[in-house]
């Protein structure tokens, strides 16, 4: 028996032994093409020869000192490099070691701002949904993941959920996707308004949806409509970038191809590609300038903020990514990813949706197409999928609750930006196997 508190006590797991680029390799020695990033962190595969070095040069000189103390050079260097190529207005980079935490101090930035500034009546979040923004108490309310909420909705905050940009399920049938924008931005708005537009803190949304709803992009215009409303009732704008950030759009940040910029942006995942955990949240100048300008101390902290060896293999994680090319590549390997998904998949009787943007895919599943109608959930498709693409050598990132949190099933692809064509046939091959082996049982 394990003495490790796994995710789930029922299941064995095979041993991960080694990393070779988009390969993992367990311990007997059967390879597992790594489709979905783990979770969409390994951007860069698992044997990056650049990142390891910095890692070990780091550890060599200093693994860790206490942010309470001192700042370091590896830290100030990729604060640097991230606001240097941040959208507009970002000035500063809050580090922590993963997403949850980034949006945690995210949230307590954002209140902490409106008490500096003399408005400290503001304490509603509005988010989306069938989102996801973490696992933490504060996260987790924020999010409107049903299924991840259920049985801890009793230690969670309030939070107003509006509709996400949905357009596959949420575009009515006379209505052009920029009028589905428009209808969404009025939502929030008549939202802020329900709440009280001065008590209102921040609204909190993915550019691209992630876990949940699998690589949905928003329709033409939304997120422009979305910041105007933020800006008009004073609303700070959050970005969650977790997944979609770092690149896997095929820009470094999501939210450059909305055309628009926030007052707070949270990414980790793709920025240290799994080689350390961190996450960062990277902070507009008007809100460290409240701050800096009143109390001029951020109530808020954990141990391995800023931790030396983490920022010093995020920074060669990015240095690789940037010097490589591989935001190009993202994009150009993207649309091979979909022509091939379209090709295997596109006419498919099961597969109701396609979608995604750059090495960010999402395939959705109906029991009937014309319809839409998911799945009964009591199939666990989705567990089921996921088990059989493992047995092809394949990992992908299955869920279920698509529609409502309950109702629904969809995979979520997220490979290393280091692919070659070869693996992107091996994906959809797999896949397919994978999904009409996974029909046949049910």
């Amino acid at each position: 028996m394990s003495h490790v508190f796994h995710r789930s006590l029922t299941q064995t797991y095979p041993i991960a032994a080694k990393g070779e680029g988009p390969y993992l390799i367990d311990s007997a020695g059967r390879r597992y093409l790594d489709a979905s990033g783990g979770a969409a962190v390994s951007c860069l595969g698992h044997s990056d020869r650049e990142v390891i070095e910095a890692i070990r040069q780091q550890v060599g000189q200093l693994a860790y000192a206490h942010t309470s103390f001192f700042t370091t050079e590896v830290m100030e260097e990729l604060a640097d490099f991230l606001v240097a190529r941040a959208p507009e207005g970002i000035d500063s980079v809050y580090f922590v070691s993963g997403g949850s935490e980034a949006i945690e101090a995210a949230l307590k930035l954002a209140r902490q701002y409106f008490i500096e500034i003399g408005q400290p009546q503001r304490k509603h979040l509005i988010a989306r949904r069938q989102s996801y923004h973490g696992n933490t108490l504060g996260a987790l309310a924020t999010g409107g993941n049903e299924w991840r909420r259920r049985q801890f909705e009793p230690l969670l905050i309030g939070v107003s959920h509006v509709s996400p940009c949905y357009a596959y399920r949420e575009q009515r049938a006379d209505e052009t996707p920029e009028a589905l924008g428009v209808r969404l931005a009025a939502e929030l708005e008549a939202e802020i308004l329900r709440l009280g537009a001065d008590n209102v803190m921040a609204f909190v949304a993915e550019p691209v949806v992630g876990a949940t709803l699998g690589a949905v992009t928003a329709v033409p215009g939304y997120f422009r409509r979305i910041r105007e409303v933020c800006d008009r009732y004073g609303v700070l704008l959050i970005l969650d970038e977790v997944m979609c950030g770092m690149g896997r759009t095929g820009t470094l940040f999501a939210a450059e191809q909305e055309g628009i910029t926030a007052d707070l942006i949270t990414v980790a995942k793709g920025l240290g590609a799994g080689y350390q955990p961190i996450g960062a949240t990277l902070v507009s100048g008007r809100i460290r300038d409240a701050i800096a300008g009143g109390s001029g101390f951020f109530q808020h902290g954990h141990t391995y903020i800023g931790h030396a060896t983490a920022c010093a293999a995020a920074l060669a994680v990015q240095k690789v990514i940037e010097q490589r090319g591989l935001l190009a590549r993202v994009e150009r390997l993207g649309l091979g990813l979909r022509e091939r998904l379209v090709g295997v998949l596109g006419e498919h009787p099961q597969v109701g949706d396609i979608r995604g943007r750059g090495l960010f895919q999402g395939i959705e599943l109906v029991a009937d197409r014309a319809s839409k109608t998911p799945f009964d959930p009591a199939l666990k498709l989705h567990a089921k999928l996921k088990k059989a693409a493992m047995a092809e050598g394949l990992m992908c990132y299955p869920m279920g609750g698509t529609v409502d949190g309950q109702y629904g099933d969809h995979i979520l692809l997220a490979p290393p930006f280091i692919l070659e064509e070869s693996h992107l046939d091996e994906i959809a091959g797999k896949l397919l196997v994978a999904i009409d082996q996974t029909l046949k049982g049910i």
